[in-house]
């Protein structure tokens, strides 16, 4: 499967973007799902997690501020995020999981500005 990922782009802080994450098959294959990002200098963190088809997981950092849902029809995953920090900015990737199948999108990248 093939993940393109989009919706990043460059937006002051207290705002909000939403990314979105196609699937090139089904996503309906893959319970677990998930958003990571990568900040300059840092290593890659995870943002938002669906396990299993139905555990929701999120980093400490943006919990209350982001939503990750799936839409297993449209085979899109998305994340919502509002309430945006110069500290979100980052190259966000999301990735599919089945078994040992792990599958990452090339990323976008969002930039919060002050």
């Amino acid at each position: 499967v093939q993940l393109q990922a989009c919706g990043g782009g460059m937006v002051q802080a207290g705002g909000s973007l939403t990314l979105s994450c196609a699937a090139s098959g089904s996503m309906h294959s893959f319970p677990s799902v998930a958003w990571y990002r990568q900040a300059p200098g840092k290593q890659r963190e995870l943002v938002a997690s669906i396990i299993s088809a139905k555990i929701i997981n999120y980093g400490d950092s943006v919990k209350g501020r982001f939503i990750i849902s799936r839409d297993d029809a449209k085979n899109t995953l998305d994340l919502q995020m509002s309430s945006l920090t110069p500290e979100d900015t980052a190259i966000y990737y999301c990735n599919v999981q089945r078994g040992d199948s792990l599958y990452w999108g090339q990323g976008t990248l969002v930039t919060v500005s002050s």
